[in-house]
């Protein structure tokens, strides 16, 4: 007979198992595994930027196999509209009524590629979808599946021909996740895999080595992690801090403040523990308060960044002992 506590094990042990299983297609980028393991703990959805070519798609693509998800990709470009993405009303002769079709948003994981190249309308279309879990079409709700997670991707170097997303839209996102270029020996390892046949198209040999069970019983595991009271007003201070911050415009918001308490509580459950502490908190700092952030214009000019910010902010806010 299992225990809540049994499954929590089998849980970690799996989701640890799937994060070595996408390194067979994924040489580095461990820490947006991670990143992309506790936005599916926490429902959350998650926005990738990187260059092109850092295997952002291929990354998403071998999750979804571990986990033997449906996934679905979308390439967003000026001409989508709404209802290609989240589906609609389609005339049947045959009946002489309009039946629903279902868009690509129905599945487990979408890839929302490159998404701030679709007009807002378009991108407004996900809004509903993100936050309710639900597509309304002719006033009618119909419920996405679970577990249902967008992963948006964005290029952080060509803007011509792009809209860049409203403070509204990036707020859904509960992290923001950066795909660095890989090192040398990395690069290097990319590039014996290739010469001895892999092809990233083929992602056979991937095997499923966690369930939805698993995910499920994470879930409740990461509900029950322990944040006490000094760990919660370590969060308002660093949250009350940006918006005090003579170098930002916009500072995170209250709802910033619970998707840093949610991300803080599933990576300390990854990491074997039951509650969170101060250092859980300047680990996912950056990743889910980087995009929540505005810069003023003379800050900009002066090259500050919103990680540099961040960084000065941890720094300064004083840490509960």
């Amino acid at each position: 007979m299992t225990t809540p506590e049994s499954d929590a094990d089998a849980a970690r042990e799996a989701l640890a198992a799937l994060r070595a299983e996408v390194a067979k297609a994924v040489v580095g980028q461990d820490p947006v595994v991670t990143g992309l393991v506790i936005a599916l703990l926490c429902r959350g959805h998650v926005l990738l930027e990187g260059v092109p070519g850092v295997a952002k798609t291929l990354l998403v693509r071998t999750l979804s196999a571990t986990l033997a998800l449906d996934f679905k990709r979308v390439q967003f470009t000026p001409d989508l509209m709404p209802g290609d993405v989240t589906g609609s009303l389609v005339y049947d002769a045959r009946t002489a009524e309009f039946e629903f079709r279902e868009g690509p948003v129905f599945t487990n994981l979408l890839l929302a590629d490159e998404i701030n190249r679709t007009p807002p309308k378009t991108q407004a279309a996900l809004l509903e979808a993100m936050e309710e879990r639900q597509v309304s079409v002719e006033g009618a709700a119909r419920a996405l599946p679970d577990p249902f997670i967008v992963v948006a991707t964005q290029n952080p170097v060509e803007y011509e021909g792009t809209y860049q997303l409203p403070e509204a839209q990036l707020d859904r996102f509960l992290l923001k996740l950066t795909v660095p270029l890989p090192p040398r020996e990395q690069e290097i390892a990319v590039l014996e895999r290739h010469a001895l046949g892999f092809d990233p198209r083929d992602l056979t040999e991937i095997k499923s080595v966690a369930s939805a069970a698993d995910l499920a019983a994470g879930r409740r595991a990461v509900a029950q992690v322990h944040a006490g009271a000094e760990v919660l007003g370590y969060i308002v201070d660093v949250a009350r801090a940006t918006r005090q911050s003579p170098s930002l415009q916009l500072g995170v918001s209250p709802r910033g403040a619970t998707a840093l308490l949610a991300a803080a509580r599933a990576w300390a459950w990854l990491s074997g523990r039951s509650y969170v502490t101060p250092d859980d908190v300047k680990a996912l700092a950056r990743p889910a308060l980087r995009h929540r952030i505005g810069l003023r214009p003379e800050a900009e000019l002066e090259g500050a960044t919103p990680d540099g910010i961040l960084e000065g902010i941890l720094a300064a806010v004083p840490v509960p002992r």
